[in-house]
């Protein structure tokens, strides 16, 4: 038996201290493919010093073979040594046999830099060099995932399932696709991917992505089954809750919509749009309080969302909270950081606390953006009536008649306007 066997075994063993003077023998006595095939299993097993020790004293005896390069710079990255690493992977050249495997260590260095541009053209480069390497493909194609470059990575994968491989570095090649094709937006390519996957089999990415692709092609029953299932396995999966509520309300199961996206604030309290979510879901049960304690809560966490302001603005207005109405609006338009639908709801505050000069100037500001709406234009034509504003009550009433033109008080009242 030879001394690197024997280490080995004491390695596996637990036995250290023999493993390290079995260890010393071997790089004494052993031959030098012995020795290459013990660098590579410690390699494997993490021990990165005893492993780079072997290569090096093989490459001071034979500095021909570039594989002894490649394999001394898969080491020196695992030791965050990235320019040694390029130092190893510059000395092969062209016409060198370990040059394809050079360029896909390089492509894998420069990744984890995210420095992707030179990841790819390295790939490139190998692909051209050995165009049906189907390691190569499957590398591309997975930088390409990780660049969300879907539509490149698409025919990648497909080309590998197509000549028959499914698997490689244990990731399943039709997951991969059918995530793809997900994210492509092409829902249809996607699950006929990833309906073949047995759901027991999926990882939590892959039946989430599963699940909303069938909430895109309106499948909602079966998008609903598997995010419960998701939920159930992984509750701290926070992407799922809204999707599920989203799912759930467009069933008209609103209290159940409800209950999952409370569920999902209990694991992310902090996710401002959720609250909103919440709150809308709550608005659609009519339980005014409850919309309200949520629209405060978003409001809260993100003050620059002005989605959870309009809302909880126009609570007030129904509520005729007139007073909080205006706290709550006012400081934005001073910032100027404002929607229309603020500058309605102010007008309509303002006219009821009877403040009509703050009234008309809101309305002012409002009314070009509503000009196709009859809730809004309807009131404003009787409040500049009260005004005596006879041009923009002409202006709005025209407007109005575009959208209402059975109404016939309303064209009375132009007539009068026009006699």
């Amino acid at each position: 038996m030879s001394y690197a066997q024997t280490a080995l075994d004491q390695l596996e063993k637990g036995q250290l201290a023999d493993f390290k003077k079995q260890y010393a023998l071997a790089l004494r006595h052993d031959d030098d493919d012995t020795l290459f095939s013990l660098a590579e299993e410690l390699y494997s097993l993490g021990f990165l010093n005893q492993s780079r020790r072997i290569y090096e004293k093989l490459l001071a005896k034979y500095p021909e073979e570039d594989e002894l390069r490649t394999n001394l710079a898969d080491i020196a990255i695992d030791e965050d040594k990235d320019d040694q690493a390029l130092d190893y992977l510059n000395q092969v050249k062209l016409d060198s046999p370990a040059y394809v495997e050079a360029l896909m260590v390089a492509a894998d260095l420069y990744q984890t830099q995210e420095l992707f541009e030179v990841s790819e053209q390295k790939l490139l480069t190998a692909k051209k060099v050995a165009p049906d390497e189907p390691v190569i493909t499957f590398a591309l194609a997975e930088l390409y995932f990780t660049m969300r470059e879907f539509r490149k990575a698409i025919p990648l994968y497909l080309d590998l399932i197509t000549a028959g491989t499914t698997e490689l570095s244990k990731v399943n090649l039709v997951e991969r696709l059918g995530v793809a094709y997900a994210n492509a937006g092409r829902f249809e390519q996607a699950i006929g991917y990833l309906k073949q996957i047995h759901s027991g089999d999926m990882t939590p990415d892959v039946k989430f992505e599963t699940a909303f692709t069938y909430l895109q092609l309106k499948d909602r029953p079966a998008a609903i089954r598997l995010f419960n299932e998701l939920k159930d396995t992984d509750a701290h999966y926070t992407s799922l809750y809204p999707y599920l509520g989203q799912a759930l309300e467009q069933e008209n199961r609103l209290a159940e919509a409800l209950t999952a996206l409370q569920e999902g604030l209990g694991v992310d309290q902090y996710n401002e749009k959720l609250w909103l979510q919440a709150a809308h879901v709550a608005t659609r049960l009519d339980d005014e309080a409850l919309t309200e304690k949520y629209l405060k809560k978003g409001h809260d966490l993100d003050h620059d969302d002005l989605s959870a302001v309009i809302q909880l603005s126009n609570l007030y207005v129904k509520q005729e909270r007139w007073d909080e109405n205006t706290a709550l609006v006012v400081p934005y338009l001073q910032e100027d950081n404002t929607d229309p639908q603020l500058y309605w709801n102010l007008a309509v505050t303002a006219e009821h606390q009877e403040d009509f000069a703050k009234a008309r100037q809101y309305y002012d500001a409002a009314a070009p953006y509503f000009m196709d709406q009859a809730d809004f234009l309807k009131p404003a034509i009787y409040f500049y009536r009260e005004e005596g504003a006879q041009k923009q009550v002409v202006d709005l009433l025209k407007a109005y008649l575009k959208v209402v033109p059975d109404d016939q008080e309303m064209a009375l009242m132009l007539d009068s306007y026009q006699d």
